[in-house]
């Protein structure tokens, strides 16, 4: 005696739907938290390649005995764009640029703001040298030329697609320090007033 096969069901219409529905609701839940996490990406790699950037100027300013200049938003004033290089240029020994950045490598959406502030106080520096241009010298300080000795040289990077978590928005945007003695540091500024004691706070 021969054996029925069993019958061959499909995905009915409504199933289909009501799986279609369940997608689409995850989706709009996980995409605003998604663009979020695009631009938290954006910040931190500009942030990461402005701290790189400096502590390369520094290195070659002192591996080369000589002044080394760091120019910021050499493409635009606001991009997180860079360049090394002699401010003295001589051939090959110490050329006009050792290295550059550009916006489009990982962080085309972050924007860098510069300023000047006094070290002691945070507050703005009433007559401000710095402005995109910080230039290290052959014992790897900043040349007061381009930093007063009792000023920190501070680069923003926020996204403008959005609000810094400092301001109450979503994006964690960050603060790349540099002080008169050339150290470099990267930092939280919502962590400021929060958590003081934070590693990782202005």
């Amino acid at each position: 005696m021969l054996t029925p096969l069993p019958k061959q069901r499909g995905v009915t219409l409504i199933e289909l739907m009501i799986g279609i529905v369940i997608f689409a609701i995850l989706l709009a839940i996980a995409l605003p938290n998604f663009s979020t996490f695009i631009a938290n990406s954006h910040i931190r790699n500009a942030a990461e390649a402005m701290q790189n950037g400096l502590s390369l100027a520094r290195v070659e300013a002192l591996r080369r005995n000589t002044q080394v200049n760091f120019v910021s938003g050499v493409d635009s004033s606001t991009d997180s764009s860079w360049t090394v290089g002699c401010t003295t240029a001589v051939g090959t020994t110490c050329p006009a640029t050792i290295m550059k950045r550009v916006a489009a490598e990982g962080s085309s959406q972050a924007q860098v703001a510069t300023s000047e502030v006094v070290t002691s106080t945070g507050a703005a520096a009433g007559t401000a040298v710095f402005t995109n241009t910080l230039t290290f010298n052959g014992l790897g300080r900043v040349v007061t030329s381009t930093l007063a000795t009792a000023d920190n040289a501070i680069f923003d990077i926020s996204n403008p697609a959005g609000t810094c978590a400092v301001a109450g928005g979503k994006m964690r945007c960050l603060r790349v320090i540099v002080t008169p003695a050339g150290q470099v540091r990267m930092c939280d500024p919502k962590l400021t007033v929060s958590k003081p004691s934070d590693p990782q706070a202005c």
